[in-house]
């Protein structure tokens, strides 16, 4: 029986080149990030979307940002105008995520931009995500690296995107998500 070979971890390298910043920032924005953002009080969201910007983030107007939300790194996110963001939501972005405008993104979801190379060492490999304008991703949804959700498609709850390139229009579900349908009929489209 051959012997399979595990990765001695302590070799592995940081995540530390995802950072972008000086250590200082990112400290002191793990701070504000739990006091403004990740805070489950009803505070403002304007407020919270000031602190966001203030560490570099993109945020249009009008958007809503609830609470219990988390943000790695505020200056690797891009989110357009009229975007809900819904409570619970963890943006682990250590490579850029854009959010188009009028998106809804839903409770509990999880976006992560981040993976290892499981074969050799370990180390932090990143793609971005990217979401197209008037998207709905729906409660409890797992978006990875690498994905793109074309415009005014829906993700149905507890599905999973895994990388791949979802179409303009569509309804995709499942683990992973796959399409199911037409977001919009004819008669939708037609007015």
């Amino acid at each position: 029986m051959s012997e399979v070979p595990v990765i001695d971890l302590s070799k592995a390298p940081g995540e530390r080149a995802a950072w972008d910043r000086p250590s200082w920032v990112v400290y002191l924005w793990a701070v504000c990030e739990l006091l403004f953002v990740t805070n489950p009080w009803q505070i403002s969201s304007s407020l919270r979307i000031r602190v966001l910007r203030a560490f570099g983030a993109e945020i249009g107007s009008g958007v809503v940002f609830r609470p219990r939300t988390r943000v790695k790194f505020p200056w690797k996110l891009h989110i357009g105008d009229r975007s809900w963001i819904g409570e619970g939501v963890w943006f682990h972005n250590q490579d850029h995520i854009y959010v188009g405008h009028d998106v809804v993104i839903s409770q509990e979801t999880f976006l992560t931009t981040g993976s290892h190379r499981h074969r050799s060492d370990m180390a932090l490999v990143t793609r971005e995500i990217m979401i197209g304008s008037g998207v709905w991703v729906t409660s409890r949804c797992v978006i990875l690296g690498g994905s793109q959700i074309g415009q005014s498609a829906l993700v149905r709850p507890l599905s999973l995107v895994d990388g791949t390139s979802i179409n303009a229009g569509e309804i995709w579900g499942g683990n992973p998500a796959r399409r199911l349908a037409e977001r919009f009929t004819t008669a939708d489209k037609n007015g």
